[in-house]
């Protein structure tokens, strides 16, 4: 970190992005973070868009919590002071890409040009190898307001073919690195993603390691990598949301239990931090192990892969007793996506078998094959509007009418179904709480409409 000039701060940071979804960025961010961990560098990982799984390996290789950076669900003064905080610290700051480098409104471009954020393209070179370049220069070339500082080519067939590609690559858009075609630095992927961080084990640190290491080995353009890019500059910003709506205190005293294991685990850590900063005190419990809940005064069920654990949560007859008493009792319940389907009667797995769940909300749940709903959506809740968005590969068919349905981004559909029953709010949508902390304050204090 470096203090150019009075209310700024200076602090290398780079953004990596892609051509598209499942070139690799994940892989090469996390490679990066570990490479200069090992050097001694304080490195802050941030991702670009909605997602719980890519900030879960990140956060393993930098040993930091990893947090959204997005222009338009948590909007662009949270994210000028989340860089502003950041560079209060780090060394480095790193910021994976969402998808392909221009898609999505805004863009992972979008937020490398609003903040003079250089680029580095990671591109999954198999079954190319000088169209690589042409591919790079219109990416780099497609608009004057951002600026690419080189290629990661991922998945290189031998020494051969990463010469190929260097040498067709403009000047101004070096081989930065390349990391080989093998299975050494690959994470495992399934249905909605890459599989969670906790589940790899302790093979996530050998896979980033590896990774790390192949980086660190390449014969290219790497003396930009062994070294810091050059600073970026930061400016001042305003209070935390919490502060500036003045609800610092709103949750003072409110003990907020929060799901978090293998079946429940897409929890943002921004979330955690503005509930922290509202005066809320959580703790977690395990709907998979644990047979009762701990001492709180509402519930958290976030998403996550109830269709995966659907057995083993039917068989906790003791904890689904104390949480229906605890819904009984009118007490505040925010369930999201895997969360809400752990609130219907029952959910049919991925091999069609059905369990009996919680049975809060009349109705079933049931995987299917396809992909289905997702996209940022506008929760309307009575107590404020909430951002977020809906990512699933289920159906609910639920015997209640909707307090509401969501308003999509960028179309006219109607979004997600939002139910409301006693103190329960329930639906598909993952909520980013920054975006209405009076409203999540108001939801978890039992204060809402």
């Amino acid at each position: 970190m470096v203090m150019p000039e009075k209310n700024t701060l200076a602090c290398p940071a780079l953004l990596l992005t892609a051509p598209a979804s499942g070139q690799g960025k994940t892989t090469v961010t996390a490679a990066l973070a570990r490479l200069y961990k090992r050097r001694g560098k304080r490195v802050q990982v941030f991702k670009t868009g909605p997602d719980y799984l890519d900030p879960q390996i990140l956060e393993q290789a930098c040993g930091r919590p990893v947090e959204q950076l997005d222009l338009w669900m948590a909007g662009e003064a949270y994210c000028r002071r989340r860089l502003y905080e950041a560079a209060q610290d780090a060394d480095l700051i790193l910021i994976e890409g969402a998808m392909g480098m221009f898609d999505g409104e805004p863009s992972s471009a979008d937020l490398a040009a609003r903040f003079g954020i250089p680029v580095v393209l990671v591109m999954n070179v198999k079954g190319m190898a000088q169209t690589t370049a042409a591919v790079a220069a219109g990416l780099a070339h497609f608009r004057k307001d951002i600026a690419v500082a080189g290629i990661i080519a991922n998945a290189c067939g031998s020494a051969h073919h990463t010469r190929l590609i260097e040498d067709a690559l403009a000047p101004e858009l070096p081989l930065l690195a390349a990391l080989p075609r093998e299975a050494a630095v690959a994470l495992p992927e399934r249905h909605l993603g890459l599989v969670q961080a906790a589940e790899i084990g302790a093979e996530l640190d050998v896979l980033i390691d590896n990774a790390a290491d192949r980086i660190a080995a390449s014969e290219c353009r790497s003396d930009y990598l062994l070294g810091l890019p050059a600073p970026v500059k930061f400016a001042p910003v305003a209070e935390s949301p919490a502060r500036q709506c003045g609800i610092e205190e709103s949750l003072r005293g409110v003990r907020i239990g929060i799901a978090r294991d293998d079946a429940f685990s897409f929890i943002y850590a921004a979330n955690l931090q503005l509930l922290t900063s509202m005066g809320a005190q959580y703790q977690f419990f395990s709907p998979l192990r644990d047979r009762a809940l701990p001492p709180v005064d509402a519930l958290w069920l976030p998403g996550g892969y109830p269709e995966l654990h659907a057995a083993v949560l039917a068989q906790n007859l003791s904890l689904r007793d104390e949480i229906v008493r605890f819904y009984r009792e009118g007490k505040p319940i925010l369930a999201e996506c895997g969360g809400f389907l752990y609130c219907l009667d029952s959910l049919g797995d991925l091999q069609g078998r059905e369990f009996a769940l919680l049975g809060l909300l009349p109705g079933r749940g049931a995987m299917r094959g396809k992909r289905g709903c997702q996209g940022m959506q506008t929760a309307p809740l009575p107590e404020g509007e909430v951002r977020g968005h809906s990512h699933h590969r289920s159906r609910a068919q639920v015997a209640v009418e909707p307090l509401a349905f969501a308003r999509r981004q960028r179309h006219a559909a109607a979004g997600e179904a939002i139910y409301r029953r006693r103190g329960l709010t329930a639906g598909y949508l993952h909520l980013f709480f920054p975006s209405n902390p009076g409203a999540i304050a108001a939801l978890f204090s039992g204060r809402g409409g």
